[in-house]
């Protein structure tokens, strides 16, 4: 009897066509660039592992995607750890696979029309470094990192390459979500990395901090290195398989704020942590102005402490962060880990069912939506590439004026763009107003470009001490000596807003003092410039002289949005004007001829590890919202209810009333005017 397992491995074709139920009449699965939901399951193997695939079964795959219907699957195939999920010819295979669980998750899949992508470990690879420790990036001391290939080697020829290959031919895979890549890379002083910077630069001794010189072209030079080597198994993947669509996780996100030249396929991050819908806010609305497929993988779980296991989050929690990435016009993933043998509890499916529904329900009206310029946030790559001692992000409290600054603005229910650096001369002018957060260096490049256009008649929102510095000429004021770390508290409407910090002493010149500081919580006395306004050219421009989104992104006060709105309201008017509590999050967005108002509502979002998961988000409303228009809708409907929502239109304003938000509703404005 012939092995049709041997045969079909030998003669290259995909294993799952070796089974019934799979027929050259299989539906077609969606491409990444169409596709907005999906789960996303991974394991990283390892050699205690003794029960690897022994309870996934054809019932449960196909349970799973008839409850669930994911446009795609991402499934374990190589973990940090370096070991294989599935029997390999050519790199290391966890040593106790029960099944092949790619097998059976593609064989489904494929009869569903469901694309199936594998989750691989690509930088970090812990065990081809035990292996071959030559493969190692090596740190300044001389030490050999752990985990961390050097991208200066030959592991993505020798290792990762032809394991990929493998993969996607005997499966028959859609693509791979590439892991522990940006994120893990670090930098490498190994002999063939020194050699290369010396051969480019002429520099003999490598730069170890930023204090020594030639530490900004060692950085550039490194990250140089990570482009080129993600360059290269892109291309040499799609060479082979030109259908094989690639992501590296967090490429072209926050992580790696660059113009998006390498030829992957899509783009996508998993957040996670507390606060995460802080963290989604930010990365949706980065990805949104990128230009290129992405979507966001929210965790379906989370460790309070590294002592604690897994605590899994209620379907209302996972709604209320999915919304977040839907008023930006993404996709939205979920990640879960099965149990080590593979088995996807009932659970667990019942709670990814019912946010696929409630994403289902909203896809027409939030996927591949455009912005409606409103408020524009710079994100600034110069700052972190000169003032954070790494490659590439997670940055962690670098990020915090940009995190800030846009909770305190959502938090305001203004409708924002975070816009990259390396975009913002090709869209500042269609922006109303510009905020630039406390970034301590944006740049002489970037300066000129938001001189330029307040000259030209824009409006714009500096914060910092730094900031006030880079621009001073163009505020109208004097800066007398330099800026220290002062307390200060700010007025609120019932309260003081603390924000002790850096901050700079102003003496107004031609500039307008919008609001003063105090050192203590007396605002009868001692106060200082907290805030200017100044005409410049055709526009204005505005500054808080402290570190405004940091501060924000440490204490969320009341009194410091409340602060801050008052600054806002005396440069910008809203398009959209909510009346509601600050947690409702409004995203003005457009598809086709249709204008719509996405609003959020994220009341009792996770924050404190020691309240890790939610079961009850409480509605809020009745709503009093009106919209800038140019004439009368024809029509105002509450969505995805199809609810007509009853207004009227005066002097440029549709104003009507949402009686009720629960999580995520869309007023659609059908067209926008008659």
């Amino acid at each position: 009897m012939i092995n049709r397992r041997a045969f079909f491995l030998a003669a290259g074709a995909p294993l799952f066509a070796t089974r019934a139920g799979v027929s050259q009449t299989a539906p077609t699965r969606l491409a990444r660039k169409d596709s907005f939901l999906g789960m996303h399951f991974d394991l990283h193997p390892n050699p205690h592992d003794m029960a690897l695939g022994r309870d996934v079964t054809d019932e449960m795959v196909e349970h799973f995607l008839n409850e669930v219907k994911p446009d795609y699957v991402q499934y374990d195939c190589k973990g940090h750890v370096g070991y294989l999920g599935y029997p390999s010819q050519v790199g290391t295979s966890a040593p106790h696979i029960v099944k092949d669980s790619l097998e059976i998750w593609r064989r489904v899949t494929a009869r569903h029309g469901v694309a199936l992508y594998i989750h691989f470990s690509g930088v970090w690879d812990s065990r081809a470094i035990a292996e071959h420790p030559e493969w190692a990036s090596v740190h300044a001391d001389g030490a050999r990192d752990p985990n961390a290939t050097s991208t200066f080697g030959p592991y993505v020829d020798r290792l990762m390459i032809p394991e990929l290959e493998e993969a996607a031919r005997k499966y028959d895979l859609d693509g791979v979500w590439v892991d522990g890549e940006c994120w893990a890379v670090s930098l490498d002083y190994g002999e063939a990395a020194a050699r290369a910077f010396r051969e480019a630069t002429g520099v003999r001794d490598l730069p170890k901090s930023e204090k020594d010189a030639g530490w900004q072209d060692f950085l550039e030079f490194q990250r140089a290195r990570f482009r080129g080597y993600v360059r290269h198994y892109v291309e040499t993947l799609h060479r082979t398989r030109p259908k094989f669509q690639i992501a590296s996780n967090w490429l072209y996100t926050t992580f790696v704020p660059e113009r998006p030249d390498l030829p992957v396929d899509y783009l996508s991050g998993d957040y996670l942590g507390n606060a995460s819908i802080s963290t989604a806010r930010l990365e949706g609305r980065y990805l949104a102005s990128v230009g290129k497929p992405w979507d966001l993988m929210a965790w379906g779980f989370q460790n309070a402490t590294p002592k604690t296991g897994p605590s899994h989050k209620p379907a209302v929690q996972l709604q209320q962060e999915a919304a977040v990435i839907l008023a930006q016009g993404g996709g939205f993933q979920i990640y879960y880990q099965p149990t080590r043998s593979g088995k996807l509890d009932e659970r667990h499916i019942q709670v990814m069912a019912k946010v696929a529904r409630f994403c289902r329900d909203r896809q027409a009206l939030s996927h591949r939506t455009r912005s409606v310029p409103q408020i524009g946030l710079l994100f600034s790559t110069t700052s972190l590439y000169t003032t954070v001692p790494k490659m590439f992000g997670a940055w962690g409290a670098a990020v915090d004026p940009a995190r800030g600054f846009l909770d305190v603005l959502v938090d305001n229910q203004y409708s924002v763009d975070v816009i990259p650096e390396w975009r913002l001369g090709e869209v500042i002018a269609s922006y109303p107003l510009l905020v630039v957060p406390d970034w301590p260096n944006i740049g002489a490049n970037v300066k000129q470009v938001v001189a330029d256009y307040v000259r030209a008649g824009g409006k714009a929102l500096l914060a910092g001490a730094r900031n006030a510095a880079l621009f001073a000429n163009e505020l109208g004021v004097r800066l007398p000596g330099s800026p220290g770390e002062q307390d200060a508290f700010l007025v609120g409407d019932e309260t003081f807003g603390e924000a002790r910090g850096l901050w700079q002493a102003v003496e107004p010149a031609s500039a307008q003092v919008l609001a003063e500081r105090y050192p203590t919580y007396d605002a009868t006395r001692d106060g200082a410039c907290a805030a200017t306004l100044h005409r410049y050219g055709s526009g204005e421009i505005a500054a808080i002289y402290g570190p405004m989104g940091t501060i924000f992104a440490a204490t969320h006060a009341a009194a410091t949005r409340q602060f801050v709105r008052r600054i806002v309201e005396r440069l910008f008017v809203p398009a959209v004007r909510v009346e509601g509590p600050p947690t409702v999050e409004v995203a003005l967005r457009r598809k086709d001829a249709d204008l719509l108002v996405h609003l959020v509502n994220c009341t009792a979002m996770q924050v404190a590890a020691d309240y890790i998961a939610g079961d009850y988000i409480p509605p809020v409303g009745p709503l009093a919202l009106s919209v800038a228009l140019p004439g009368a809708p024809a029509r105002v409907t509450l969505e995805p209810e199809q609810l007509p929502l009853a207004g009227s239109y005066a002097n440029g304003q549709w104003s009507g009333t949402v009686p009720r938000l629960n999580i995520h509703s869309i007023v659609r404005i059908s067209p926008a005017f008659r």
